[in-house]
């Protein structure tokens, strides 16, 4: 009896994720009521409390479960490069960083067309949930990665190191919301289907921001 409730419950959280997650991306965070997601998965607004809390609590837990297993696999790819090496190249730390999350939105299995379009939502629909969503499924993962990079880069003061890490993570954070949009702008020449080559240049040009030293002390002397 008590596994059976326990299996209950879970496909119950399970059944509001996925209804959450798929009219999140399709209809945004603020045009997605509470009521069309309990309508959706079948249940009664208590079993969104009582598994999430609040709306909140559910849009985190809905990016939480593909941010966290990313991380996890962002986290064994930094540790593997780290054994392989003392100091880790720079373009095996980023590697490690893009690969994992550039892999899923081209994975169908584990949602990743709906994941990419969370991403955007995320990008354009900002709110309070990020704060805390940063807090638990972020921070701890680039804190790792800012380590990595302050050995890697020695020569980077840490408000230069961050600066650059903001916009390496936008560069990613905008090829993973809209890569779709490449094929139509480049009119065919380009092909986002091809994952291996999508992480290979974005690894070449956010490297190539990471240490581009030189023509910012130019600037600033000049």
């Amino acid at each position: 009896m008590k596994k059976r409730l326990m299996a209950r419950s879970v496909d119950t959280r399970v059944r509001i994720l996925d209804a959450a997650e798929t009219m999140l991306a399709e209809r945004g965070i603020e045009a997605t009521s509470m009521r069309a997601i309990t309508s959706s998965a079948r249940v009664n607004l208590a079993a969104v409390n009582y598994h999430f809390g609040s709306k909140e609590g559910l849009i985190i837990a809905v990016y939480g479960r593909r941010l966290g297993p990313v991380n996890q696999e962002r986290l064994a790819m930094l540790d593997a490069a780290e054994r392989a090496a003392e100091r880790p190249t720079l373009d095996a730390i980023l590697r490690s960083y893009i690969a994992p999350v550039m892999q899923l939105i081209h994975d169908p299995a584990r949602g990743g067309e709906i994941f990419m379009r969370l991403l955007g939502r995320a990008l354009y629909e900002p709110g309070d949930y990020l704060g805390q969503l940063f807090r638990e499924e972020m921070e701890p993962m680039l804190n790792r990665f800012t380590i990595a990079l302050q050995s890697c880069l020695p020569h980077l003061t840490s408000e230069e190191l961050f600066w650059r890490m903001h916009f390496g993570g936008g560069a990613l954070a905008y090829t993973c919301a809209q890569i779709h949009r490449l094929e139509l702008l480049s009119k065919g020449a380009c092909n986002p289907q091809d994952v291996q080559g999508v992480i290979s240049r974005l690894v070449d040009f956010i490297a190539a921001g990471m240490l581009s030293g030189e023509r910012l002390a130019m600037t600033k002397n000049g």
